[in-house]
């Protein structure tokens, strides 16, 4: 039978079981870890790119070189504090979503260190569907946002209010809500508060 379910998700392009269980397997052994520690290998292992920065200057190289690495020509940005990023390192943007968008630089309302998951909102990519985000996406976060689990998340933004439309990725592995087999590459630009 598990043969079975092995060829079953292969042939549907799902994630094996076993991907899944190394997953927990990794969370349960970082139970007592620090939050920070344990968000960056659970991001890590499901195919992110976790970059810590100590300060602005940092986050601005490290986001030069992925632009430079990954050959980004036009972004997606709506957030002015974002732009004033892309226009350092001389990035063309848009702050409506196109065809020729081949990233999206975002912000994001929190990190859940139990699986490794980022939490979006309607703050984040306005009133866009999350398929429609670009191949590459590059997410500027802050420590304070790492929460310890999904319920912590639900609890803030149930007291901060009126946010909506909230969805969920996570590293490379994650097609978000798409049926293409294109996986999604996500880097993140974690900032010390």
């Amino acid at each position: 039978m598990n043969l079975f379910k092995r060829i079953v998700s292969k042939l549907t392009n799902q994630p094996e079981e076993e991907e899944k269980q190394s997953l927990e397997k990794l969370g349960d052994s970082l139970k007592n870890a620090d939050l920070d520690y344990k968000f960056a290998q659970l991001f890590t292992h499901s195919g992110g790119f976790f970059n810590y920065c100590a300060d602005e200057a940092e986050a601005l190289q490290t986001l030069n070189q992925i632009v430079k690495i990954e050959g980004i020509n036009n972004v997606f940005c709506w957030d002015k504090e974002l732009q004033n990023f892309l226009n350092v390192v001389k990035m063309p943007y848009t702050s409506d979503m196109e065809h020729s968008n081949d990233a999206a630089f975002i912000t994001c309302e929190y990190l859940i260190a139990y699986d490794g998951r980022i939490m979006l909102s309607h703050n984040n990519i306005l009133h866009y569907h999350s398929s429609r985000l670009p191949g590459k996406i590059i997410i500027m976060a802050n420590v304070s946002q790492i929460v310890n689990n999904l319920n912590d998340a639900m609890g803030k933004i149930k007291r901060n209010g009126n946010i909506k439309n909230l969805t969920s990725i996570s590293g490379g592995q994650s097609s978000l809500d798409t049926s293409s087999n294109t996986n999604t590459k996500l880097f993140l630009l974690l900032l010390e508060d």
